[in-house]
């Protein structure tokens, strides 16, 4: 079944969306969140969160990706779930060595005040994506919107890891200088 077809049973509310939903991203979803949480239990219940948020947007939003929109939505839910079982404890998943490698390209603490801000953030980011080439984009989403390890891109795209690495700083000091130009920083 095709994601409009799977878009179009969920925004007429049979259940079937969501049968097809899993038997098309179930696996997706789940190393998606493994990932994050590599030793949780908790990653069924979150898979199974992803479906009820799915249910309850679709209708009335209508995602363009339903991968990338299950993948957001999985990630927030795990990212979450992260930030409840680690609140004054840092562990050894990739998650930390993520948000310690954004940390410098990224301004600090969010208010209420500040949300807007935060979504012309997001938005400049995406510019900023879109202007790089596509394997260099690729290897930063899979870092920072995936979190897959170091090791793992190295594998995928049969690179060194050092020189993943170096892509990545690369891309954050540019990222750093873009964001500063824009005056987020």
């Amino acid at each position: 079944m095709t994601d409009d077809e799977i878009i179009r049973l969920l925004e007429a509310r049979q259940e079937e969306g969501l049968s097809a939903l899993t038997e098309r991203y179930g696996t997706f979803c789940k190393r998606i969140v493994l990932r994050l949480l590599p030793q949780s239990e908790d990653a069924e219940e979150i898979v199974n969160d992803v479906w009820l948020r799915v249910w309850e947007s679709i209708p009335p939003q209508k995602p363009e990706s339903l991968q990338y929109y299950l993948a957001k939505l999985a990630r927030n839910l795990a990212f979450d779930q992260y930030r409840r079982q680690n609140a004054d404890k840092r562990g050894g998943k990739e998650i930390p060595l993520v948000l310690d490698e954004l940390a410098s390209c990224l301004p600090a603490g969010e208010t209420p005040e500040t949300a807007l801000h935060t979504k012309e953030l997001g938005a400049e980011i995406n510019r900023f994506l879109d202007r790089l080439p596509s394997r260099t984009q690729d290897i930063f989403l899979r870092r920072y919107f995936f979190s897959e390890s170091v090791s793992e891109i190295a594998e995928r795209y049969h690179m060194r890891e050092d020189n993943v690495r170096l892509t990545l700083s690369r891309t954050r000091i540019k990222l750093k200088s873009h964001l500063k130009q824009g005056g987020y920083l």
